[in-house]
């Protein structure tokens, strides 16, 4: 994981347990902020940061014990002072770190709230193994690598892994907000949460308030994560989440000495650039533009997958990867917007959720009979977030309940069509339930909170924050999101839900707080979102590269796929009789993954 940790190493070991770190240098770049860091009764290794470190060093009066200025010696002896539990409801950051504390015979692994550091676990014979990345877990004694048919069904429904699973049997993820103690004489585990939000609507709280503590919290969450003892740089799409963090950030020093970094397409209707450029110029930071081609894929996609270790069918993750060896010759640390759809309600599947609603008021027979056969005669567009893709996606989404409403916009292939792409194996339960259980298990009665939760339950950590970890510590770059500060999310819980979501505008609060510092072209924006335009790539340009992938003899060789059904899938596509393009793209990660993690079981 030298890609992780470029600046030094680590190792401490016992009978018992053994941590090892490889350390990238953000705060006090000295010796003395090695790690594993001890004391005669604690050993820690933890990857990330805590924002606010200083303040609690400050608050439980440890400055006379440390020897740094690093956050890894603060959580330290924070947990010695005043316990785990009470460390974990005091730090802000994002993290995964293990807690060795052999007088009690206790291995802590945490991992923060919101999932933006990753850490996986094996359970293997009398042996616990974890590591910040599944290639390290492949170098275990006696491990063979082996698909995961139960990660595959989820992954096709979804292009990503949800939950606790992960593309490899006998590996799972610690969740968010989720602490495991494990007793190092037994092993035996105990699971527990912590820093899970609370929704409790406080209707006190007025537009005018929301409006302004939330701008104050977000300047307060972009200062604590501007510290660093290396160069920060901002990636900016142009979007308002990103564009307010950049603003902010100038605000927050008097500079605009930054790099920026966007990213570009020949296709208008996925290019952002001209946005993020004319953000950058206003703020006069220093601005560079990546420009993600079709050529780019065939080289660069190896590598993105090699960087994740699992198949992931964001298209994100590309050209976040080119973005990265960009920014890596400027800087060491990235903020990134990302969360902000998550904390400010900015999805179209928001909207759709309230016009869902009246929609519903009609009666089934003209919704069944006559509006989903009217919007499936559509025309196939491959332009992005087309009409024709949003219409089905809503007219088909409408007829079931919220949860399995809000799972239609995401699902990628359907429960129904699975059978034609995967070899039977044992019955699996179907993906939307994992969405109904989440919206069940939050507590607030409210339709928009509840689908707020969903999404940070699934597609925040396991989908984005993968990509925007993995990708940039690819290069040795840290990625820091100020939208997930725990005080801005607990204060968001409590904003009336009205505030978010304005009729069917979102991010209302957002806009509105940045109204006096970004041009009205962004704060009236309608979202974009970052993604590749592979569905026109994959009938065009990428075609060769897409049927050399998915060629029958490679899909049957992963023994999961059924080659019949992924070539009708493609052929399909090509013809413009359906827009496939996300369904092709996961399924050409997942084939290139099972080539090298399974059939090459390769670590490198």
């Amino acid at each position: 994981m030298r890609h992780r940790g470029p600046d030094g190493e680590g190792l401490f070991i016992d009978e018992l347990v053994g941590l090892a770190h490889a350390r990238l240098s953000i705060i006090d770049r000295t010796e003395a902020g090695r790690q594993p860091m001890s004391t005669p009764r604690t050993h820690l290794v933890v990857n990330g940061e805590v924002y606010n470190h200083r303040e609690l060093a400050t608050q439980f009066e440890i400055g006379g014990l440390l020897r740094s200025r690093s956050d890894s010696e603060v959580l330290l002896h924070l947990i010695e002072t005043i316990g785990m539990e009470n460390t974990l409801a005091s730090i802000d950051g994002m993290y995964a770190f293990a807690a060795y504390e052999p007088a009690h015979h206790r291995l802590h692994l945490v991992r923060d709230p919101f999932g933006v550091k990753p850490l996986f676990v094996m359970r293997r014979r009398d042996h616990i193994w974890f590591a910040s990345e599944l290639k390290a877990l492949m170098s275990v004694p006696g491990f063979t690598p082996k698909a995961s048919m139960e990660a595959l069904h989820h992954y096709l429904s979804l292009d990503y892994i949800p939950g606790s699973l992960t593309a490899f049997e006998g590996i799972e993820e610690i969740r968010p907000g989720t602490w495991w103690t494990v007793d190092t004489r037994t092993g035996n585990v105990t699971q527990r949460t912590h820093s899970q939000t609370t929704w409790a609507t406080d209707e006190s709280i007025t537009l005018e308030d929301a409006v302004h503590e939330s701008r104050s919290l977000l300047q307060r969450a972009v200062r604590r994560q501007l510290v660093a003892d290396v160069d920060v740089g901002i990636m900016l799409s142009g979007g308002l989440d990103s564009s307010s963090i950049a603003a902010m950030a100038v605000a927050e020093t008097g500079s605009s000495d930054f790099h920026t970094f966007s990213i570009g397409f020949s296709d208008p209707s996925f290019n952002e650039a001209h946005h993020g450029g004319a953000v950058a110029q206003k703020l006069g930071t220093k601005h560079h533009t990546i420009n993600v081609r079709p050529e780019d894929v065939p080289t660069t996609l190896p590598l993105v997958i090699a960087g994740i270790d699992e198949p992931y069918g964001d298209g994100s993750a590309l050209p976040t990867y080119l973005l990265a060896e960009c920014a890596k010759e400027h800087v060491t640390v990235l903020l990134s917007g990302e969360g902000g759809d998550e904390m400010f309600s900015g999805y179209d599947t928001h909207a759709a959720a309230v016009v869902r609603r009246r929609y519903r008021m009609l009666p089934k027979w003209i919704r069944t009979s006559l509006v989903r056969p009217l919007v499936n005669r559509l025309r196939v567009r491959h332009t992005k977030l087309s009409f024709d893709f949003k219409a089905k996606r809503f007219a088909y989404g409408a007829e079931f309940d919220s949860a399995r409403s809000h799972f239609a916009w995401r699902e990628v292939v359907r429960e129904s069509d699975k059978s034609d792409l995967v070899i039977p194996s044992s019955g699996q339960s179907p993906t939307y339930a994992l969405f109904e259980a989440a919206y069940a298990a939050c507590a607030s009665p409210n339709e928009l909170q509840r689908l707020l939760h969903v999404d940070r339950t699934f597609h925040l950590p396991d989908d984005l924050m993968v990509k925007n970890d993995r990708m940039t510590m690819a290069h040795s770059i840290e990625a820091r999101v100020p939208f997930c500060d725990r005080e801005l999310v607990a204060y968001l819980a409590k904003v009336p839900p009205r505030f978010l979501m304005n009729g069917l505008t979102p991010k209302q609060l957002l806009r509105r707080a940045m109204a006096d510092v970004l041009p009205e072209s962004i704060t009236k924006r309608k979202k974009m979102g970052l993604e590749m335009p592979y569905s026109r790539w994959m009938r065009g340009p990428l075609e060769a590269f897409t049927r050399s992938v998915l060629d029958p003899d490679r899909v049957q060789q992963t023994g999961a796929l059924k080659a019949d059904g992924v070539t009708a899938l493609l052929d399909e596509h090509c013809a413009m009789h359906k827009d496939h393009g996300r369904a092709l793209w996961g399924l050409l990660n997942w084939v290139l993954w099972h080539e090298h993690y399974i059939q090459g079981h390769s670590t490198s």
